[in-house]
């Protein structure tokens, strides 16, 4: 399992370690997700939080049929980095 949680009522996928938080946020256009900021509690950054974070996200992303459109500049490099995630991204 991922560990990855959608909060719907804050819009944005949400995964928690060593009690702190990493999120992406999404707006759901139709049936694609545009992802427009993810951000890591400072605690957690540089130890592939974040990284995890993408992951769950997509898989969620894959589980509904849906598709991404990665605004974020992290989440950009993120899905250039890991190829096996391009059909779920929005125009490719």
């Amino acid at each position: 399992m991922h560990g990855v949680t959608d909060n719907v009522a804050r819009s944005r996928f949400e995964l928690e370690e060593e009690g702190k938080l990493a999120f992406s946020e999404y707006r759901q256009q139709g049936n694609v997700l545009v992802l427009p900021h993810v951000e890591a509690d400072p605690a957690l950054r540089g130890k592939g939080t974040a990284g995890r974070l993408m992951e769950g996200t997509m898989a969620l992303v894959k589980e509904r049929g849906l598709k991404v459109q990665p605004v974020c500049g992290y989440a950009v490099a993120w899905l250039q980095r890991h190829p096996e995630w391009a059909e779920q991204v929005e125009g490719s």
